[in-house]
Protein backbone atom coordinates (compact mmCIF):
# COMPACT_ATOMS: atom_id res chain seq x y z
CA UNK A 1 0.00 0.00 0.00
CA UNK A 2 1.43 3.58 -1.41
CA UNK A 3 2.18 5.62 1.91
CA UNK A 4 0.42 8.89 2.41
CA UNK A 5 0.55 12.16 4.18
CA UNK A 6 4.46 12.04 3.81
CA UNK A 7 5.64 16.06 5.12
CA UNK A 8 9.57 16.08 4.13
CA UNK A 9 10.32 18.78 7.35
CA UNK A 10 13.83 19.57 5.27
CA UNK A 11 14.84 20.16 1.48
CA UNK A 12 16.53 22.16 -0.53
CA UNK A 13 14.67 22.62 -3.96
CA UNK A 14 16.95 25.88 -4.95
CA UNK A 15 19.85 23.98 -5.04
CA UNK A 16 21.90 23.23 -8.90
CA UNK A 17 20.85 19.48 -8.94
CA UNK A 18 17.00 20.46 -9.51
CA UNK A 19 17.95 23.34 -12.38
CA UNK A 20 16.72 21.58 -15.23
CA UNK A 21 13.62 20.10 -13.59
CA UNK A 22 12.55 22.28 -10.32
CA UNK A 23 9.42 23.20 -11.70
CA UNK A 24 8.12 19.77 -12.89
CA UNK A 25 9.09 17.79 -9.85
CA UNK A 26 7.51 20.29 -6.78
CA UNK A 27 4.05 20.26 -9.04
CA UNK A 28 4.24 16.12 -8.86
CA UNK A 29 5.03 16.89 -5.02
CA UNK A 30 2.27 19.03 -4.27
CA UNK A 31 -0.23 17.61 -6.84
CA UNK A 32 -3.64 16.15 -5.46
CA UNK A 33 -2.93 12.56 -4.59
CA UNK A 34 0.67 12.70 -4.74
CA UNK A 35 1.87 10.67 -1.11
CA UNK A 36 3.96 14.06 -0.55
CA UNK A 37 1.67 16.36 1.27
CA UNK A 38 3.79 19.49 2.48
CA UNK A 39 7.45 20.59 1.84
CA UNK A 40 10.11 22.90 4.06
CA UNK A 41 12.35 24.67 2.52
CA UNK A 42 15.44 25.19 4.78
CA UNK A 43 17.30 28.59 3.58
CA UNK A 44 21.08 29.00 3.91
CA UNK A 45 21.16 32.72 2.71
CA UNK A 46 19.56 35.52 1.62
CA UNK A 47 19.06 34.62 -1.86
CA UNK A 48 18.08 30.98 -0.65
CA UNK A 49 15.67 32.70 2.19
CA UNK A 50 14.20 35.12 -1.19
CA UNK A 51 13.68 31.54 -3.12
CA UNK A 52 11.39 29.86 0.24
CA UNK A 53 9.60 33.07 0.66
CA UNK A 54 8.64 33.15 -3.57
CA UNK A 55 7.89 29.52 -3.85
CA UNK A 56 5.57 29.80 -0.57
CA UNK A 57 3.81 32.25 -2.31
CA UNK A 58 3.32 29.66 -4.97
CA UNK A 59 2.46 26.86 -3.65
CA UNK A 60 -0.46 26.63 -0.66
CA UNK A 61 2.00 23.52 1.54
CA UNK A 62 5.48 24.49 0.13
CA UNK A 63 6.68 26.34 3.62
CA UNK A 64 9.76 28.41 4.36
CA UNK A 65 12.69 29.10 6.58
CA UNK A 66 14.92 32.01 6.14
CA UNK A 67 18.02 32.47 7.79
CA UNK A 68 22.48 32.00 7.71
CA UNK A 69 24.02 28.96 7.58
CA UNK A 70 27.09 28.74 9.54
CA UNK A 71 28.71 27.51 6.15
CA UNK A 72 28.26 30.91 4.80
CA UNK A 73 30.02 33.04 7.45
CA UNK A 74 32.59 33.96 4.96
CA UNK A 75 29.79 35.21 2.27
CA UNK A 76 27.49 37.37 5.18
CA UNK A 77 26.47 40.58 4.03
CA UNK A 78 27.30 43.48 5.72
CA UNK A 79 24.79 43.54 8.47
CA UNK A 80 23.01 40.34 8.59
CA UNK A 81 21.19 40.75 11.40
CA UNK A 82 19.27 43.75 9.46
CA UNK A 83 18.98 41.33 5.83
CA UNK A 84 17.02 38.43 8.74
CA UNK A 85 14.99 41.37 10.42
CA UNK A 86 13.76 42.27 6.78
CA UNK A 87 13.08 39.01 5.75
CA UNK A 88 10.92 38.42 8.19
CA UNK A 89 8.86 41.84 7.95
CA UNK A 90 8.36 41.25 4.41
CA UNK A 91 6.59 37.77 4.80
CA UNK A 92 4.04 36.86 7.44
CA UNK A 93 4.67 32.87 6.22
CA UNK A 94 7.77 32.26 7.43
CA UNK A 95 7.49 29.16 9.63
CA UNK A 96 11.08 29.07 10.83
CA UNK A 97 14.62 30.59 11.23
CA UNK A 98 17.41 28.32 9.96
CA UNK A 99 19.30 26.90 8.20
CA UNK A 100 21.75 28.04 11.53
CA UNK A 101 23.57 26.48 13.78
CA UNK A 102 27.57 24.88 13.93
CA UNK A 103 29.98 23.39 11.54
CA UNK A 104 33.35 22.70 12.32
CA UNK A 105 33.97 20.26 9.86
CA UNK A 106 36.90 21.99 8.00
CA UNK A 107 39.85 23.46 9.20
CA UNK A 108 39.85 27.14 9.42
CA UNK A 109 36.40 27.39 10.49
CA UNK A 110 35.74 30.48 12.38
CA UNK A 111 34.05 29.26 15.71
CA UNK A 112 33.48 32.35 17.49
CA UNK A 113 31.89 34.15 14.17
CA UNK A 114 29.66 30.84 13.44
CA UNK A 115 28.60 30.90 17.66
CA UNK A 116 28.01 34.59 17.54
CA UNK A 117 26.09 34.55 13.99
CA UNK A 118 23.93 31.49 15.75
CA UNK A 119 23.12 33.59 18.57
CA UNK A 120 21.98 36.41 17.26
CA UNK A 121 19.66 34.56 14.67
CA UNK A 122 18.47 32.29 18.17
CA UNK A 123 17.51 35.76 19.64
CA UNK A 124 15.66 36.91 16.53
CA UNK A 125 13.43 33.80 16.82
CA UNK A 126 12.65 34.12 19.99
CA UNK A 127 11.88 37.82 19.39
CA UNK A 128 9.22 36.39 16.55
CA UNK A 129 8.20 33.68 18.31
CA UNK A 130 9.68 31.10 15.60
CA UNK A 131 11.48 27.84 16.21
CA UNK A 132 14.75 27.28 14.85
CA UNK A 133 16.09 24.64 11.99
CA UNK A 134 19.92 23.55 13.36
CA UNK A 135 22.63 22.18 11.83
CA UNK A 136 25.47 20.94 13.64
CA UNK A 137 28.28 19.15 11.93
CA UNK A 138 31.48 17.97 14.39
CA UNK A 139 30.42 20.81 16.90
CA UNK A 140 28.50 18.69 19.68
CA UNK A 141 29.33 20.25 22.52
CA UNK A 142 29.88 23.83 21.78
CA UNK A 143 25.96 23.50 20.47
CA UNK A 144 24.66 21.31 23.30
CA UNK A 145 26.24 24.27 25.98
CA UNK A 146 24.79 26.83 23.98
CA UNK A 147 21.31 25.04 23.42
CA UNK A 148 21.97 24.37 27.13
CA UNK A 149 21.83 28.19 28.16
CA UNK A 150 19.52 29.68 25.68
CA UNK A 151 16.83 26.95 25.19
CA UNK A 152 15.35 27.44 22.01
CA UNK A 153 12.36 26.16 20.32
CA UNK A 154 13.42 23.71 17.00
CA UNK A 155 14.83 20.61 15.41
CA UNK A 156 18.20 19.32 15.02
CA UNK A 157 18.34 17.91 11.37
CA UNK A 158 19.74 15.35 9.56
CA UNK A 159 20.74 13.63 12.81
CA UNK A 160 23.88 11.17 12.84
CA UNK A 161 25.09 11.27 16.65
CA UNK A 162 24.05 8.77 19.85
CA UNK A 163 21.02 8.15 21.37
CA UNK A 164 22.52 9.38 24.12
CA UNK A 165 22.98 13.13 22.42
CA UNK A 166 19.35 12.27 20.70
CA UNK A 167 18.38 12.10 24.52
CA UNK A 168 19.81 14.90 25.24
CA UNK A 169 18.42 17.13 22.60
CA UNK A 170 14.62 15.75 23.35
CA UNK A 171 15.81 16.36 27.02
CA UNK A 172 16.21 20.66 25.87
CA UNK A 173 13.10 20.31 24.35
CA UNK A 174 14.06 20.04 20.72
CA UNK A 175 12.76 17.69 18.18
CA UNK A 176 15.46 15.43 16.02
CA UNK A 177 15.12 15.05 12.41
CA UNK A 178 16.27 11.76 10.83
CA UNK A 179 16.85 11.56 6.90
CA UNK A 180 17.98 8.50 4.28
CA UNK A 181 20.77 7.90 6.29
CA UNK A 182 18.67 6.01 8.51
CA UNK A 183 18.51 3.27 6.21
CA UNK A 184 22.44 2.87 5.59
CA UNK A 185 23.69 -0.80 6.48
CA UNK A 186 26.46 0.93 8.46
CA UNK A 187 24.28 3.36 10.21
CA UNK A 188 23.83 1.40 13.48
CA UNK A 189 24.48 4.34 15.94
CA UNK A 190 21.80 6.42 14.31
CA UNK A 191 19.29 3.94 14.25
CA UNK A 192 19.83 3.38 18.09
CA UNK A 193 18.99 7.13 18.30
CA UNK A 194 15.68 6.71 16.43
CA UNK A 195 14.95 3.73 18.86
CA UNK A 196 15.59 6.76 21.39
CA UNK A 197 13.76 9.37 20.53
CA UNK A 198 10.11 9.48 21.88
CA UNK A 199 7.04 9.13 18.46
CA UNK A 200 6.11 12.95 19.36
CA UNK A 201 9.65 14.28 18.98
CA UNK A 202 11.08 13.03 15.56
CA UNK A 203 10.53 14.56 11.91
CA UNK A 204 11.42 12.96 8.60
CA UNK A 205 13.43 14.74 5.97
CA UNK A 206 15.31 14.47 2.72
CA UNK A 207 17.74 17.18 3.13
CA UNK A 208 17.35 16.74 -0.59
CA UNK A 209 19.05 16.55 -2.92
CA UNK A 210 21.57 14.93 -0.61
CA UNK A 211 20.90 11.59 1.86
CA UNK A 212 18.61 9.38 -0.52
CA UNK A 213 18.15 7.02 1.32
CA UNK A 214 18.66 2.88 0.48
CA UNK A 215 17.47 1.66 -2.33
CA UNK A 216 18.40 5.35 -4.19
CA UNK A 217 21.98 5.92 -2.25
CA UNK A 218 24.32 8.37 -4.32
CA UNK A 219 21.36 9.14 -6.41
CA UNK A 220 19.62 12.91 -6.27
CA UNK A 221 17.10 12.34 -3.69
CA UNK A 222 13.57 14.15 -3.94
CA UNK A 223 10.81 13.84 -1.23
CA UNK A 224 9.27 11.18 -2.19
CA UNK A 225 12.12 8.71 -1.04
CA UNK A 226 10.99 9.86 2.50
CA UNK A 227 8.76 6.11 2.43
CA UNK A 228 12.40 4.23 2.72
CA UNK A 229 13.11 6.06 5.69
CA UNK A 230 9.46 5.55 7.21
CA UNK A 231 10.13 1.86 6.24
CA UNK A 232 13.15 1.17 8.80
CA UNK A 233 11.90 3.71 11.16
CA UNK A 234 8.94 1.49 11.38
CA UNK A 235 10.66 -1.57 11.85
CA UNK A 236 12.99 -0.14 14.90
CA UNK A 237 9.29 1.38 16.41
CA UNK A 238 7.86 -1.51 15.41
CA UNK A 239 4.72 0.04 13.99
CA UNK A 240 3.89 0.57 10.69
CA UNK A 241 5.43 2.60 7.91
CA UNK A 242 2.24 4.58 7.81
CA UNK A 243 1.97 5.17 11.58
CA UNK A 244 5.60 6.53 11.54
CA UNK A 245 4.83 9.05 8.46
CA UNK A 246 1.52 10.15 10.62
CA UNK A 247 3.71 10.97 13.51
CA UNK A 248 6.18 12.82 11.85
CA UNK A 249 3.85 14.73 10.03
CA UNK A 250 1.87 15.54 13.24
CA UNK A 251 5.63 16.84 14.72
CA UNK A 252 6.40 18.86 11.94
CA UNK A 253 3.13 20.94 11.82
CA UNK A 254 2.75 21.26 15.61
CA UNK A 255 6.50 22.60 15.84
CA UNK A 256 6.10 25.15 12.59
CA UNK A 257 2.81 25.94 13.69
CA UNK A 258 0.90 24.74 10.52
CA UNK A 259 -2.78 23.68 10.86
CA UNK A 260 -4.50 20.76 8.82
Amino acid sequence: MELSGIFDSHCHYDDHAFDEDREDIIGRLLSDGSSVCALMHAATNEASSRFGIGMSRKYANYYTSVGFHPECCDELPDDPEAVLRSLLAEEKGIRAIGEVGLDLHYDGCDREQQIGLLRMQINVAKEHDLPLIFHCRDATEPFLELMREMRPRGVVHCFSGSAEVAREIVGLGLYVGFTGILTFKNAKKVKKAFEAVPLDKFLLETDCPYMAPEPYRGRRCDSFMISEVAKVGAEIKGITPQEIIDAARENTMRLFAINS
